[in-house]
């Protein structure tokens, strides 16, 4: 029996890295206090092969978060059927804002490869002054994964 659409469509983990790499906003939905979903959209890194990236601290997405922690991402691409790629990833967001144990060093860390993989053209010495700016208003999330769905519609080779 041949493999379902579902399996065809899926990426592997090297398709996986490279789609991650071409892209630069992250799509985040959390929830609001009332149930409904605020999405928003934000550049990331990936750091410890999670999605990370930093918001502040002040933000309705911390908030959001500090009171419900689930989390889904996306990243996706294509305008036409044929060429739609995308990756779904829900889980769990862990902060680390300023004031906790290990804050200001990952608040640091994650600004830095946030900063690094959207700035390519910037020499990473350069952002030291701007991690410090970065991180003082900011809370970093880390994406825990607990359910990732990937789909390139390219594989269908143009047969639905």
């Amino acid at each position: 029996m041949g493999k379902s659409r579902r399996e065809r469509i899926r990426m592997d983990e090297d398709e996986l890295a490279a789609f991650v790499e071409e892209q630069k906003s992250l799509q985040v939905a959390c929830h609001d206090r009332d149930g409904s979903i605020h999405l928003s959209t934000l550049w990331f890194a990936m750091v410890d092969s999670r999605f990370a990236f930093g918001t502040y601290t002040k933000s309705q997405k911390i908030v959001n978060l500090r009171r419900d922690n689930r989390i889904t991402v996306l990243l996706e691409d294509g305008h036409e059927y044929d060429q739609l790629r995308g990756m779904m990833v829900k889980g769990r967001a862990v902060l680390h804002a300023q004031d906790s144990d290990d804050g200001v060093a990952q608040v640091r860390r994650v600004a830095l490869a946030v900063m690094s993989r959207n700035e390519p053209g910037i020499p990473e010495e350069h952002f030291e002054a701007v991690v410090d700016l970065w991180a003082a208003k900011r809370t970093v999330v880390m994406v825990e994964p607990e359910q990732i769905i990937t789909w390139d519609h390219t594989k269908l080779n143009g047969t639905y």
